[in-house]
């Protein structure tokens, strides 16, 4: 037998390997949002992506391939954040401010306040919001992709939620950016609107 046929499904079961592309870009957004950069989270998805085919033995045919992806990428991201803790690319965010464009309109500077705001959530509260706010996830699918109890996912969002209003300058019980609906989807949830 070789290792080809080792890694296969039994017949009559669909391979999940078969499926690895079409996650290609919601794995990349996730990376993009926990990196903050387009070229560390291009190489982030690339070793998550070969991280998980080689371990696709240890994947439970039937169980959600795109968490058990977004798993795998989570981890691969704090392992490393950890190896380089010491290492800050650009701190006070000099290099980044002059790639920035003027928005051209309201509806550009109301996503550029909110991207701004959201690059200065810590990574955990930026990954709950991606997770459960943007891509739909329940709390308890986050937790488990998190790492940790459901309940603290709930908190980490309130948390992370409450943050992001009051970078973006949300008085208690304001609106919140309804013209975008990106904005809008991260921060309020699954739930709807939350109040600041």
């Amino acid at each position: 037998m070789t290792a080809s046929n080792a890694l296969a499904p039994p017949a009559g079961v669909p391979d999940p390997r078969d499926e690895l592309a079409g996650h290609i870009p919601a794995l990349r957004a996730f990376a993009i949002s926990l990196t903050r950069n387009v070229s560390e989270a291009d190489d982030l998805v690339q070793e998550a992506i070969l991280k998980a085919w080689s371990n696709f033995d240890k994947f439970q045919p039937g169980s959600d391939l795109k968490a058990w992806l977004f798993t795998i990428l989570r981890n691969t991201f704090y392992s490393a954040r950890r190896k380089t803790r010491r290492e800050v690319a650009d701190p006070d965010g000099l290099h980044a401010a002059t790639l920035a464009v003027k928005p051209a309109h309201d509806g550009r500077l109301a996503l550029a306040d909110f991207t701004r705001a959201f690059d200065q959530l810590s990574a955990e509260h930026r990954e709950v919001l991606i997770l459960v706010g943007a891509n739909g996830y329940s709390y308890e699918q986050a937790a488990g992709m998190m790492g940790c109890a459901v309940g603290t996912a709930k908190s980490r969002a309130n948390r992370a939620r409450a943050r992001l209003g009051e970078l973006l300058g949300l008085a208690e019980g304001e609106d919140l950016i309804s013209d975008n609906p990106l904005t809008l989807q991260a921060v309020a949830g699954p739930g709807g609107p939350q109040a600041a």
